[in-house]
């Protein structure tokens, strides 16, 4: 999480001191006026095409993603539609139903993963409280936005579409349990456990003033091939709220 804050922090930055001329003093409750938007997502994950083994805890397996998007406008200034490239920061949490989690594969290589029980890697008498896996991507979405109302697009109805392509750089499994002694322990495994590097999708948004609903649909395999548990080929879909602080 150090690392994830001090990039988000560097992106806050670069876009004020980017837009600080256009910035003007506003009401208390109102929005700067920084031309684009800081978009801050929340949301839950699920993969698709995958086995039984590999279900998910719903409420535990969330997202969390800070983007900022800039527009520009197309087919002209009043015409409604606008172009959004961004850049931002995507992380997702996974949570394994039964108390599993995934360790590396020695059969396949230093590149891979299984799924294995918590209890079975650090004993049966153990009551375990976080297990998840996480991954942070640095990612690039770009959408087509269409506003309802052409005078003003801030306070518009808007729904767009579009697609993010993301950069995988931490992954990492996170377990905290007590053994029958009383002892705490708390693990971080950080390594590659077989997810691809990349990913790419699509997405779609409906936003109104200050408040959008989206989704997100990954168009390529979660893991390599071969390379995660089961070989599975699971892709994976997201969707959440997400908040305009600017």
């Amino acid at each position: 999480m150090k690392s994830i804050s001090l990039v988000i922090l560097l992106n806050l930055i670069i876009v004020n001191s980017l837009f600080a001329q256009e910035r003007e003093k506003t009401p208390i409750g109102g929005r700067p006026d920084i031309k684009g938007d800081l978009f801050l997502e929340l949301g839950f994950n699920t993969l698709n095409n995958k086995p039984s083994e590999l279900n998910t805890e719903f409420f535990k397996s969330r997202s969390f993603n800070v983007y900022y998007q800039y527009p520009i406008n197309i087919f002209g200034v009043k015409s409604g539609f606008s172009f959004n490239p961004g850049i931002g920061i995507a992380s997702d949490k996974f949570a394994f139903e039964r108390g599993n989690n995934l360790f590396n594969n020695p059969e396949v290589g230093p590149n891979s993963s299984e799924l294995l029980a918590v209890s079975e890697v650090y004993g049966d008498d153990i009551v375990l409280g976080v297990n998840n896996v996480g991954l942070n991507f640095l990612e690039v979405p770009l959408e087509f936005r269409y506003h309802f109302n052409k005078n003003n697009y801030d306070k518009s109805v808007r729904v767009a579409i579009g697609g993010k392509v993301g950069y995988l750089f931490q992954a990492q499994t996170k377990i905290a349990f007590s053994d029958s002694d009383g002892l705490e322990r708390k693990i971080k495994d950080r390594q590659a456990f077989g997810f691809n590097q990349f990913r790419y999708g699509v997405h779609a948004r409906l936003g109104f003033p200050g408040f959008n609903l989206w989704g997100y649909y990954g168009l390529n395999e979660v893991f390599q091939k071969n390379k995660g548990p089961f070989n599975t080929q699971a892709t994976q879909f997201n969707f959440g709220v997400s908040i305009a602080l600017f």
